[in-house]
């Protein structure tokens, strides 16, 4: 009998070799640790590690799924997706130790709060559109992550504004990966309930 010929080379052989490195995984895991080790996620008591971690998470899961063509690039830049934004880690420091590509996800990733609010995600979503897909599965993988029940003290109106965030984000970077975009329009549909 005559294996399948998907056997031993896909599915399998991802899983058995991820296409990412546990070593790369573990520094820019340790930097981005450092970099928010004061940080909480907001409305919480869990360390803004565990942020990264999920975001991660859900890209070595579109990973096992064989949709990240260069799954290093894209868990390096979900763990350290928000140092340039909510820390004081600049620019040349990620390059310096992870290189041009991770830094360049990193700064398309990173929402320009210096610009009025209807216009940072419009913005950072060009941004994104002009990088590698890996960096677009880190932001559905980050919306994915965030789409969690909101903190008590947003208003209405801005739980409504992040549901369609969510929306907008989907519309524009689904394309990247057909599982993380599924897992995004399940928590979108699942934040409704937030938003009503």
């Amino acid at each position: 009998m005559r294996e399948p010929a998907h056997w031993g080379q896909s599915k399998y052989n991802r899983l058995v070799h991820p296409t990412w490195s546990q070593d790369t995984y573990i520094k820019a895991y340790r930097f981005a640790a450092s970099a928010h080790r004061w940080q909480l996620v907001p409305g919480t008591s869990i360390p803004y590690i565990m942020h990264l971690s999920f975001v991660s998470m859900e890209i070595i899961a579109a990973s096992a799924a064989g949709e990240v063509p260069d799954a290093d690039l894209a868990v390096q830049c979900a763990l350290l997706h928000d140092v340039l934004e909510d820390t004081l880690v600049r620019y040349d420091r990620v390059e310096a130790a992870f290189g041009e590509p991770v830094a360049r996800g990193v700064l398309a990733l990173t929402v320009n709060k210096k610009l009025p609010r209807p216009d940072q995600m419009p913005d950072c979503l060009g941004r994104i559109l002009s990088q590698p897909r890996e960096i677009w599965m880190v932001k559905l993988a980050d919306r994915i992550t965030n789409l969690q029940p909101p903190p008590k003290h947003w208003s209405k109106a801005r739980v409504r504004e992040y549901h369609r965030e969510a929306q907008v984000i989907h519309a524009a970077l689904k394309e990247a990966s057909p599982f993380l975009a599924d897992r995004l329009r399940l928590k979108i549909s699942e934040y409704a309930a937030f938003a009503t």
